[in-house]
């Protein structure tokens, strides 16, 4: 079992804790397979955090090595993200208003 705890500096009693979409040690190895598969297809949900800039976020993350997902690039719903992948597999989405 992995998980990743983050937190902010100015919010020191906020944890987000990532971990794997099936972290249940009693998961049967189907079940556990299963997860596997889906994880792998990006289709499990993600974590999405807010960043004053997308293009910054993104190089900064590259920088340290993260397995990229999405390019930045301009939403039709109104935003202008990026995604990558962490160690453990996790979805994870920076996310930027866009400015008018």
């Amino acid at each position: 079992m992995r998980w990743v705890t983050v937190g902010s500096p100015s919010q020191p009693d906020v944890n987000i804790v990532l971990e794997p979409p099936l972290a249940d040690p009693n998961a049967s190895p189907a079940d556990r397979e299963a997860m596997a598969q889906l994880l792998a297809k990006g289709l499990l949900p993600g974590v999405i955090f807010g960043t004053d800039d997308c293009d910054a976020t993104f190089e900064r993350i590259c920088a340290a090595g993260a397995e990229v997902l999405q390019e930045p690039v301009d939403q039709p719903f109104g935003v202008r993200d990026c995604a990558f992948r962490d160690p453990a597999g996790n979805l994870l989405r920076f996310s930027q208003p866009r400015r008018s």
